[in-house]
């Protein structure tokens, strides 16, 4: 099968809502049922993560336009492969040290937040493709779905990098999603629909 621009951009889409469809289910399995293993859903999430970071660097230098927009769906899917692989490989050996020897604690601790940091990083990113192409829908006639998309990529934008500034403290309530979290993932579900129905030359 021949990929297509057209049909990286909606592979990515796929990927973003699938991306955007996990995440309340980890969420959801967390709060409700925390002693199922979710290992399998943040392994889920590493494939769709690596596969689109190679979709939208393929598109990246195929589009004609919306640069920017595809760098930042690019990079946040490499940040998101990062952020998951060290919750798959990092949190459980650190959390059994640090039970082990609480002195160990703080740098447990550590190791949770940066890997939370990369995560709100990569919702800034989407946040920011969010905008370009929720404008860019906006100049096509689809001033709802456009204006909505623009408007969530900047509150993604703004909510994720303060929490960036923060840290750790504000990443997370209770194990669910704070609204800097939800507002990336609500930007992810709505870029995937502007990328269902962007014009094929674009």
């Amino acid at each position: 099968m021949e990929m297509t621009f057209d049909r990286t951009v909606k592979f990515t889409a796929w990927l973003l809502l699938l991306a955007a469809l996990s995440q309340p289910i980890y969420t959801a399995l967390y709060m409700l049922a925390p002693e199922v293993n979710r290992s399998p859903i943040w392994a889920f999430e590493a494939l769709v993560f690596v596969i689109m970071a190679a979709l939208a660097g393929s598109a990246l230098v195929q589009t004609k336009r919306y640069h920017l927009a595809w760098a930042a769906i690019a990079m946040s899917a490499v940040l998101n492969v990062i952020q998951v692989g060290i919750g798959l490989t990092q949190f459980g050996p650190f959390r059994e040290v640090a039970t082990a020897s609480p002195d160990v604690a703080p740098l447990a601790g550590s190791v949770v937040a940066f890997s939370f940091f990369g995560y709100n990083a990569a919702k800034v990113l989407l946040g920011l493709a969010a905008l370009v192409f929720g404008t860019a829908k906006m100049a096509q006639g689809g001033k709802v779905l456009g204006g909505l998309t623009a408007l969530v990529g900047v509150i993604a934008m703004i909510s994720n990098a303060v929490v960036m500034g923060f840290g750790l403290s504000m990443s997370m309530t209770g194990g669910g999603l704070m609204p800097s979290g939800a507002s990336g993932v609500l930007a992810a579900l709505l870029l995937a629909l502007c990328l269902f129905t962007q014009p094929s030359d674009d």
